[in-house]
Formats: C-alpha cells, sequence, structure tokens
C-alpha cells in the first residue's frame, strides 16, 4: 500500500470513527491488513493536518483541520509566485489555462490551491501548464483578469499595435 492510499484510508477512518491516538489508529489499520508503525501514523496525521479535538459528547478524537483555516497561504505568496512563473493565462468559458516555464507549474499550482481563492474549484498541473477549473457563477474570463493583475502581466486581450507576429 502506498502512502498516498494508506493516507486516504486514514482519513476515512478519522471521518467515520472516534480515534484518540496514533496507537489506536495503528491497532485499527492492522485489524484492517495495514501494516504500519506509531511513527509513521504519526508522520501520516502531520501531513494530513490533523488537530486533536473534544466533539460534542466531550469525547477527544483526531480529525482532519477544514483546509482553508489551516493551510491557507496569504495572496502576496501567490503575487510571488505568478510574478516569478507565470508567462500567460488564457481561458475557455470556465477554463483557465496558464503557462510557466518547463517544470515550474506545479510551484504555481500549489500556490493557487493554498490561497484558496474565490472563484477556483482547482487546479491540475502539468510540467509547464496548469489548467484551471472557475467557478461558473465567477467564470474564466473573471478570473484571468485576476491572474494576469497578480502576474503582473499586462492585458494581452486587445491586439497590440506595431506587434509582429
Amino acid at each position: 500500500m502506498s502512502k498516498a492510499q494508506r493516507q486516504h484510508r486514514i482519513s476515512d477512518l478519522l471521518e467515520r470513527e472516534v480515534i484518540s491516538t496514533a496507537a489506536q489508529l495503528v491497532a485499527r489499520l492492522k485489524s484492517e491488513g495495514i501494516v504500519a508503525t506509531q511513527a509513521t501514523v504519526t508522520r501520516d496525521l502531520q501531513d494530513l493536518g490533523t488537530i486533536k479535538v473534544r466533539d460534542l459528547h466531550g469525547s477527544r478524537r483526531i480529525v482532519i483541520a477544514s483546509a482553508p483555516a489551516v493551510s491557507a497561504a496569504p495572496v502576496d505568496h501567490l503575487r510571488r509566485m505568478m510574478g516569478e512563473w507565470v508567462g500567460s493565462v488564457d481561458c475557455s468559458g470556465n477554463l483557465v489555462v496558464i503557462r510557466t516555464p518547463p517544470g515550474c507549474a506545479h510551484v504555481v499550482a500549489s500556490a493557487l490551491d493554498r490561497s484558496a481563492l474565490d472563484g477556483v474549484l482547482g487546479s491540475i498541473a502539468g510540467d509547464d501548464t496548469i489548467l484551471v477549473i472557475a467557478d461558473e457563477k465567477y467564470g474564466g474570463p473573471a478570473l484571468v483578469k485576476e491572474f494576469r493583475s497578480l502576474a503582473g502581466l499586462e492585458d494581452v486581450s486587445s491586439p497590440k499595435k506595431g506587434r509582429k507576429q
């Protein structure tokens, strides 16, 4: 079982069951035939961004903190990443395509995902291209305008005079 598969299973268990320690989680995984040490499970819990809380019944339990509240990065970070790595931004409907130098798309996509911008449903990064899906109510053209502004790109929606083809 891969790390990603194990972490997905841990997420499922934490959503459905009251688990308050890594040791309990190791035992629960073992009952499903998944062998993992307590150290590995502790690292998985850290990677997943878990916290311990008291539920409505007063029981302590491990939960995954909501992503925007825990991992949202400031827009300034996204501005720096886009300003450094984004070469162009275009759209078709609610699909936005961001171009970067080879090997840089994942850096920008990670910053974009962590920024939790309104209107962004999600992104997929390749080597030099990011596909961003815009909420239909927000729209691709509005995201293009925002992304171009963040990247410091001039508005290229209108033809430039004297531009060589």
